[in-house]
């Protein structure tokens, strides 16, 4: 596109780019071997999309002294727990991080690991923040363990097209670079900001209790003289100091992992999706392929659609153009939240029932955005169709259990993760595409033998859903279904 008809405030990711030092070559076994086996990392993941850019590790949707027990018997380094805040209300979020706080560190000290608290959320910047690593700090404290000196924002996800240059966060679309401030993510009806400079999001967000130039900056120029350089840096600062992280590639990631576990200092990390795979030196996994599961015949897969954002929208078009003959049944919103909702439901999920004998069968809300006068009185609403949308799912469960489940969007996956299929352990088997979208094989519940799909509304391209959706059902398509209106 050329300059002069780039929105305002963008740039060629080429212009970005130009004047950056050399990337560094280093290996996710560097970073592997610095580990120390004594620690555990845990996330807590806001909602279940952290989990697209790892694999291989559990994740939990309960967090009972017994989940986190079997999580951490399986030895991984890093234990997932939803946490699912970006849907909730700040009092509910900040009692649902000391809950895990106090389980984790419990479980932890029974068999002799170290905790370091990551906080999982949108590489979009919207969410609980200050609120989620202001708690994670003071219960720390509560619970006799060392404050952290530092907390790292790393919100970067260069998979997706997320990336941070000189402290300003940029969201990557077909090589334009735009400051997110600037882009719909910023207009959210519950986490809405105006910055795209992380220092000054920061002193947004904390309404000036830390100022921007209280914030440090380890840019890319630092992080690419090396992990050493990256050290000196972060020792140097005093406690207490929020650091804004460039990341433009994983060896940036790399580069501050290795520096982080030689530090002689403990942290607190707010991070986007690929940090996390970045700081415990996993390589870049290889998409899901449906060879690897253990598909069911002769039934079709159930895609839910509730994310909102213009991507997910685009990526519904294309799926249903690319798939024309694939069952639809639309949920209505407004339906979902009035007297209507019981009948619209018995009815949707009779249909979907009906359909699944056939293929697979598109489940999606109606596009029309429907917001209330508040953040918190559009959360409830949220809340609502999402509880909507949960309850279609679990009675299809009940009637027709399908070959796969995909729930796109954030809050849309966590529901029907914890609440509709009742997994309460899964382990993460890895990425459905290349460094996003996550697939989970269920390890507990009714959705056991079903694989499941956690796709955040705003990642890939328009026609990324179209292909995962190939990927699980068209390997042994069941017979062609009938129409349905």
């Amino acid at each position: 596109m050329p300059p002069e008809n780039l929105p305002a405030g963008s740039l060629p990711v080429a212009t970005l780019l130009a004047d950056l030092p050399a990337p560094l070559d280093i290996r996710a076994d560097h970073v592997r071997a610095a580990l120390d086996p004594a620690s555990v990392f845990i996330v807590l993941d806001d909602d279940p999309t952290g989990t697209q850019s790892v694999s291989d590790l559990p994740v939990l949707t309960r967090w009972e002294r017994e989940d986190l027990d079997a999580a951490l018997a399986t030895g991984a380094p890093a234990v997932y727990v939803l946490t699912n805040t970006r849907s909730l209300d700040e009092d509910t979020a900040a009692r649902r991080n000391r809950e895990i706080v106090a389980v984790s560190l419990a479980a932890a000290r029974a068999v002799g690991r170290r905790v370091t608290f990551v906080s999982r959320s949108d590489s979009t910047l919207r969410g609980h923040f200050p609120l989620e690593t202001d708690v994670l700090a003071a219960e720390v404290v509560a619970h006799g363990e060392t404050a952290p000196a530092l907390t790292l924002l790393v919100p970067a996800f260069p998979d997706a097209g997320r990336v941070t240059v000189r402290s300003v966060h940029y969201w990557v679309v077909d090589d334009v670079a735009t400051p997110v401030g600037r882009t719909p993510f910023a207009q959210d009806a519950t986490f809405g900001f105006a910055s795209s400079d992380l220092r000054e999001w920061v002193a947004e967000k904390t309404d000036g209790r830390v100022p921007a130039e209280a914030v440090a900056a380890l840019t890319i120029d630092v992080i690419r003289r090396g992990p050493d350089a990256v050290g000196e840096f972060l020792a140097a600062l005093p406690d207490g100091t929020v650091v804004a992280v460039d990341v433009v590639d994983e060896a940036d990631m790399r580069a501050v992992a290795l520096a982080l576990h030689r530090l002689q200092r403990d942290v607190l990390l707010r991070v986007g999706p690929p940090y996390l795979r970045a700081h415990i030196g996993q390589e870049i996994a290889e998409p899901v392929q449906a060879s690897q599961l253990d598909l069911a015949e002769g039934r079709g897969g159930l895609v839910v659609v509730g994310s909102h954002v213009p991507l997910t929208t685009a990526q519904l078009e294309h799926l249903r153009a690319a798939r024309p003959d694939t069952a639809t049944v639309e949920l209505d919103v407004r339906r979902l939240i009035d007297e209507r909702r019981e009948a619209h439901l018995d009815e949707s999920a009779a249909r979907v029932a009906e359909a699944l004998a056939h293929g697979t069968v598109i489940v999606h809300t109606t596009r029309d955005l429907v917001t209330g006068g508040s953040p918190d009185e559009s959360l409830e609403i949220a809340r609502r169709v999402s509880s909507g949308v949960v309850e279609l799912v679990r009675r299809v469960l009940r009637m027709a259990p399908p070959r796969f489940v995909i729930a796109k969007g954030g809050i849309t996956s966590s529901d029907v993760a914890s609440e509709a299929l009742e997994i309460r352990r899964a382990t993460v088997v890895g990425p459905m595409l290349p460094g996003i979208v996550s697939l989970w094989r269920p390890e507990s519940g009714p959705a056991v033998g079903i694989p499941y799909v956690v796709f955040a509304g705003n990642v890939g391209g328009p026609d990324s859903l179209s292909r995962v959706v190939a990927t699980l059902a068209d390997e042994h398509r069941p017979p062609r279904r009938k129409d349905i209106a």
